[in-house]
């Protein structure tokens, strides 16, 4: 069983910059995958980032690219999200997510994902 519980979320201005935490119990082995997802109120739940726990590829969606950046710490078994440059439209409940099972692209359907965390609120006003 993993349990992911994510940290840093907040309230913010348009600019600015927040740095989101996720603490993954035990190591993830390296075969998993991490990612963020986000989730604004009436909307689906839909891919922000992610990587891969043994070699660090990422992956982004393009609204992101440039402005967020997803790593992991191995030795702590955390993962973060740097946002910069943050909008409104960011605004939603960031979650973090596992996967298993590695694959050559890094999967951004949130299906295919095994393991979640509880979500962090990120608002981002005008």
């Amino acid at each position: 069983q993993v349990q992911l519980v994510e940290s840093g979320g907040g309230l913010v201005q348009a600019g600015d910059s927040l740095r989101l935490s996720c603490a993954a119990s035990g190591r993830p082995v390296s075969t998993v995958t991490m990612a963020w997802f986000r989730q604004a109120p009436g909307k689906e739940r839909d891919f922000v980032a992610g990587i891969t726990w043994s070699g660090g590829r990422t992956n982004y969606t393009d609204a992101v690219k440039g402005r967020f950046t997803i790593d992991r710490d191995y030795t702590k078994s955390m993962v973060y999200l740097q946002m910069n440059s943050l909008k409104p439209e960011d605004t939603a409940v960031y979650y973090c997510a596992l996967r298993w099972k590695l694959t050559v692209t890094i999967r951004i359907q949130s299906n295919e994902y095994d393991y979640w965390g509880q979500g962090t609120q990120v608002t981002v006003s005008a």
